[in-house]
């Protein structure tokens, strides 16, 4: 009997022990990937957060500064325009101011005219004034109202003569109309009127002269002649003020 060939296939008993020993292993290191990846993402996740804290109070300062920045301009806009607004209240105040004083002028004026003091004035210098000529230091404009009371009713007639006061030098001299005024009109400045006239010339002062007071004289014909002083300043400024040694004619 010939010998037998081994057989191709061998049955051998299954070991149940070593498999589920595998599939343990295989699970615990899926959980253990997993507890790994989640503290690294924790600790990622820590790492970034104070950065994007600070993005956000980033955002919360700017957007604040950006809104005081805009109180500022509006503050400083409201004081553009209170400045502008008070610049024309005064302006108007000054302008008002100007009113009201040549009002009380032209009152005082036209008062002095229809003779409303209480007791009735003849020939006055009403108004005064002085206005340098452009272009000229030594040259001057002088303006001049003489008024008479109109309960008088009479025409005048007659002169007026301007001299100056002031220094020259270190001397006190008085230049008389005929070497201030015009060749022409040597003899003064002639008037015609029966209530009221306004009177304009032009006069030169030496270069080396310094004002200081004003004489007007008026000589009506056929009356008393009346004379007013004034200070230079006080010309320049518009301002007729009776100084002692001024008389006006009385009716």
């Amino acid at each position: 009997m010939g010998s037998r060939p081994p057989p191709r296939f061998v049955v051998r008993q299954h070991d149940d022990t070593a498999h589920r020993r595998k599939l343990y292993w295989l699970a615990g290191g899926w959980a253990a990937s997993l507890l790994a990846t989640g503290l690294i993402v924790a600790a990622l996740a820590g790492h970034n957060a104070p950065a994007v804290v600070d993005k956000r109070q980033v955002k919360a300062l700017t957007a604040q500064n950006d809104d005081l920045k805009q109180q500022l301009a509006n503050l400083q806009r409201a004081q553009q325009v209170n400045d502008i607004a008070t610049k024309s209240v005064r302006s108007t105040l000054a302008e008002r101011e100007e009113e009201i004083n040549g009002l009380r002028a032209d009152l005082g004026f036209y008062s002095r005219l229809i003779g409303g003091d209480a007791q009735r004035q003849g020939l006055r210098v009403q108004e005064l004034k002085i206005v340098p000529v452009s272009g000229s230091p030594t040259a001057w404009n002088i303006n001049l109202s003489l008024t008479q009371s109109a309960k008088r009713g009479d025409e005048v007639t007659g002169k007026l003569q301007v001299s100056v006061d002031g220094l020259r030098g270190e001397k006190v001299v008085q230049l008389d109309w005929p070497a201030l005024g015009d060749a022409a009109q040597k003899d003064g400045l002639p008037f015609r009127f029966k209530y009221f006239q306004q009177l304009h010339a032009t006069f030169v002062l030496p270069a080396d002269f310094k004002p200081t007071r004003l004489h007007v004289k008026v000589m009506p014909n056929g009356d008393t002649a009346i004379s007013r002083a004034v200070g230079w300043n006080d010309a320049l400024a518009g301002n007729l003020t009776a100084v002692q040694g001024d008389k006006d004619a009385q009716p």
